[in-house]
């Protein structure tokens, strides 16, 4: 068990956000404090569930930190826990990942350790980000199997400046679905934007690998985490992706590089070929159409009427804040 990650107490601090997150997470909670590597707490952030997430998250050990449901943002809402946690390290992670094992924990903080002395930043090229990998669960697609083994292969791997000119966007890859960063560089990169609609984590891996650090993949840090999108859901999701990206001037001339949408079709068009179940093709294409018909419209999201723009939305109700945003940029601006 490793006991001194980066100060002699070794603290790692959980941070979950949470919404009527079910039975499921005591399971979560109690494989977290079970692991060879024990967090100093768990912090768990919850937007007023109705199901008693707050109390189940309690019984199991976690510190509940409330927050308005219309106040919630991927980013704000992590920012709120990151603000109370103490620990050296901050892993997040979401209600509806799983760890495989009892060695999530060591394995997603190993790449870290070397990094510096608790009392020094660590020097330009080391890790201070790392991400886990994600299995599919017992009931996903074919193509949901696919895009995780895309996505999440065995080998770890460290990305860093060296590989932008190759890889362009995919170099800031990274997933909050089970991640950790050094809490001392997270404060130093002013924390994960707010308000955002989607991709706070590969934002922050972004700034990270801009700066001259280093993120890691942990391919042997296995977590279960998938979804059954329906073409509709695929669509609404891609729409905030591309909004994101287009309220992010500043990352968008990296995806020019690396072809991560076209990259992933191929692996996807081979494994229903090797599986022997083209007859799905015609899924894989409809699918892959209202991803990239959702990212164009949510990258132009401002010629849009706001309403529509809320409707199409996969996160309706962060919305406002996002308009919020736009409203002041634009006032700045003038």
């Amino acid at each position: 068990m490793l006991t001194n990650p980066l100060s002699p107490s070794g603290t790692i601090s959980v941070i979950i956000p949470t919404l009527n997150a079910g039975e499921e997470l005591s399971e979560l909670l109690e494989r977290l404090w079970r692991g060879t590597v024990r967090p100093k707490e768990i912090i768990v952030i919850d937007s007023e569930s109705e199901d008693g997430t707050p109390s189940r998250a309690e019984r199991a050990g976690a510190h509940v930190l409330p927050i308005k449901r219309a106040e919630f943002d991927h980013g704000g809402a992590r920012n709120k826990a990151a603000a109370v946690a103490t620990g050296d390290i901050l892993m997040f992670m979401t209600q509806d990942a799983m760890p495989c094992d009892n060695e999530v924990i060591e394995r997603l903080i190993q790449p870290l350790l070397v990094a510096a002395q608790p009392d020094e930043l660590p020097s330009p090229g080391r890790v201070v980000m790392s991400y886990a990998r994600q299995l599919p669960q017992a009931d996903a697609d074919i193509l949901e199997r696919l895009a995780r083994e895309h996505n999440y292969p065995p080998q770890s791997s460290v990305k860093s400046l060296d590989q932008l000119d190759e890889y362009g966007l995919r170099t800031f890859f990274c997933s909050n679905v089970c991640s950790a960063i050094r809490r001392d560089i997270f404060q130093m990169m002013g924390g994960f934007q707010e308000p955002v609609l989607f991709n706070e984590d590969m934002f922050m891996a972004a700034r990270c690998v801009l700066t001259g650090y280093a993120i890691a993949y942990c391919g042997d840090a296995k977590v279960v985490h998938s979804h059954n999108y329906s073409v509709r859901q695929q669509f609404n999701r891609y729409f905030d992706n591309g909004a994101s990206m287009r309220l992010n001037a500043w990352i968008t001339s990296y995806s020019s590089v690396g072809g991560a949408g076209s990259s992933l079709v191929r692996f996807q068009l081979k494994g229903l070929a090797a599986s022997g179940k083209l007859y799905l093709l015609p899924r894989l294409i409809v699918e892959s159409a209202a991803k990239l018909l959702g990212y164009k419209l949510g990258f132009h999201h401002r010629k849009l009427p706001r309403f529509l723009a809320r409707r199409i939305s996969m996160h309706k109700l962060i919305w406002h804040r996002i308009e919020e945003r736009n409203d002041v940029n634009a006032d700045s601006a003038m």
